[in-house]
């Protein structure tokens, strides 16, 4: 697939390296340690870290914020331990991700329904606090009504809380790696 030029962005890079997490883009030499540690990139081939680096310096910023690949990520940080240069992939992700959501390239409710996020219904919610006792994150809250609320910007649509609700108030729909993944076979 060609890239035309409108396509370019000169000044994408500079704009992650501006947020906080991206701070550390530049010091990727692509040796491909984070990609070859990357347990997602193992299930899902496309998803390649190096790669998405490659495409911010290349200026691609419409390709990198709409896509799928940022959604991806499980912030699980193996990355960060095995890069010599300590370039923090994982930050940048979330950088990337917070500037998909602030530019308007994806939307809270796309996250939920992209399963990358949870939600509460809230006329089930008993205020038991088991969801903010759970999450490993301290992402759910309650609310100033006593009911819990879930932020679909920070939530990592990991499902504890939803197995763990007793009153079954917490939804999660199936992300579309595991679809890609049960498509594979793994």
């Amino acid at each position: 697939m060609g890239i035309a030029s409108k396509e370019i962005h000169a000044t994408f890079s500079a704009e992650v390296t501006d947020i906080p997490g991206g701070e550390y883009l530049n010091r990727c030499f692509s040796c491909g340690a984070c990609s070859g540690i990357c347990p997602v990139s193992q299930a899902i081939p496309d998803f390649d870290p190096r790669k998405i680096i490659h495409m911010i310096r290349m200026g691609l910023k419409e390709r990198v914020l709409r896509s799928d690949l940022l959604w991806f990520c499980s912030r699980c940080r193996s990355c960060v331990f095995v890069c010599p240069q300590d370039v923090r992939f994982a930050d940048i992700m979330k950088a990337l991700r917070d500037l998909a959501l602030q530019e308007g390239m994806i939307t809270e409710q796309d996250l939920r329904d992209k399963g990358k996020s949870a939600w509460v219904e809230r006329d089930l919610c008993v205020s038991c606090l088991t969801c903010v006792r759970v999450c490993p994150w301290e992402i759910p809250k309650i609310d100033a009504q006593g009911v819990a609320e879930i932020n679909a910007r920070e939530c990592r649509g990991c499902g504890i809380c939803v197995t763990e609700c007793p009153a079954q108030a917490i939804r999660l729909n199936e992300s579309e790696d595991e679809k890609l993944i049960a498509a594979c076979g793994i």
